[in-house]
């Protein structure tokens, strides 16, 4: 097998190439011929060293991917060679609440990713996907799409008519504008850029509930003010400690917060009493387990919903990847091809 891995050092000049023995499955693990990956700001923040762990090295990154079944263990009953399957971010996570999930067992780190053209996984850790995705299409789920699938439609109980405030338009945040509008509710989106914003509005998403957060720099103000003063019901919060406070004051009384990343920083003044004021929920995302990425498949799959692909490159072409999500130079999601 091929692979590109941190090797003895971090950074994206860091991955080397490297080659290792094809391996064989055990009697409840699978081999998957790698077609397509994607990136995650885990994935960046890994190679960079700049996550809050740092795991063993030699390590191959990349949570997200997808591929074809070419070996199965002899008690596997769950796939078959010939299928097209991605790897669940938890291996063995299979259902229930977040006790059952197993740290040891990430995808990317601390066990090795899908920047390789092979893939060992655990059976119970793999999902069939949807026939009308591409590959690379495929390969953008485990991670951004079970987040915003779990943290809206599951943990959040997302209902038609509400509101949900979507930050960015990176990949997460692009699943969530897609299944809040799937589900009835309203996306109301944040963006430095007008050319992103425009995108958004091609989704479907009226001008109305665009904001540029550079040039509206008090964008809670006219999120209350989009909802007549209410507040939304859910913020796809991705900004962490610089954009909770705001997130807060733009939350209806009892509204949500998914705690999803810390684009804009770690640390933030976030006062206590504007969580009781708007007796608040917040919960922090943590994707999801194989129950619910099955569950999001089914929803894909009976809308023909389609993941929002930006660029495609070759797998090769990792380091240019990577560069491009630092830059923060990606809609949707950023693939990589085998």
């Amino acid at each position: 097998m091929k692979a590109l891995a941190l090797t003895d050092g971090y950074g994206i000049d860091a991955l080397r190439p490297i080659e290792r023995d094809d391996p064989t499955p055990a009697p409840d693990e699978i081999i998957v011929r790698t077609r397509a990956a994607s990136l995650n700001y885990r994935d960046l923040e890994i190679v960079c060293g700049t996550f809050f762990t740092r795991f063993p090295l030699p390590l191959i990154p990349l949570s997200d991917g997808v591929g074809e079944v070419v070996a199965v263990g002899e008690r596997v009953t769950r796939v078959r060679p010939g299928d097209r399957v991605a790897g669940t971010f938890w291996q063995r996570w299979d259902a229930g609440d977040f006790r059952n999930a197993d740290t040891r067992r990430m995808l990317g780190g601390p066990i090795d990713g899908w920047l390789a053209d092979t893939m060992r996984l655990d059976a119970g850790g793999a999902v069939i996907v949807p026939a009308h995705l591409s590959d690379a299409e495929a390969a953008t789920l485990p991670c951004a799409g079970v987040t915003a699938w779990h943290c809206l439609i599951e943990a959040g109980n997302l209902q038609p008519g509400e509101t949900v405030l979507v930050q960015g338009t990176g990949g997460v945040s692009m699943f969530a504008v897609q299944f809040a509008r799937m589900a009835g509710a309203r996306p109301i989106v944040l963006s430095s850029s007008d050319a992103k914003l425009e995108r958004v509005r091609a989704l479907g998403v009226p001008e109305s509930d665009t904001i540029n957060y550079r040039s509206t720099p008090e964008w809670h103000e006219a999120v209350l003010a989009r909802t007549e003063g209410r507040g939304v019901d859910h913020v796809i919060e991705v900004g962490g400690g610089g954009t909770l406070q705001r997130s807060l004051k733009a939350l209806r009384i009892g509204g949500q917060i998914h705690l999803v990343g810390y684009l804009a920083g770690r640390d933030g003044g976030v006062t206590p009493l504007e969580i009781f004021a708007r007796k608040a929920v917040i919960r922090p995302a943590s994707v999801g387990p194989r129950a619910s990425f099955e569950a999001m498949n089914s929803a894909l799959a009976l809308h023909g919903l389609r993941p929002i692909v930006d660029q495609v490159l070759p797998w090769q072409d990792a380091p240019e990847a990577f560069g491009a999500l630092q830059a923060g130079k990606v809609f949707g999601k950023i693939a990589l091809t085998f």
